[in-house]
């Protein structure tokens, strides 16, 4: 379960940061979808940071 979910994780952000590399190349605006998975995927990774670092320090702490 862990391993689909790492491989989707970064299959997205591989796809999102791609697609907004070429549209500011191109010097094209970004689709409001593409906004929306890249806002999402970054909130996902910030609460996941945070989680695991509270995970840490109660581990440290125990």
């Amino acid at each position: 379960m862990m391993e689909f979910a790492a491989l989707t994780y970064g299959l997205l952000a591989s796809v999102i940061l791609s697609a907004a590399k070429r549209n500011r190349k191109l010097a094209r605006p970004h689709p409001p979808l593409l906004l929306y998975v890249g806002y999402l995927l970054c909130g996902l990774s910030a609460g996941l940071a945070l989680a695991l670092g509270y995970v840490a320090l109660t581990l440290l702490g125990a």
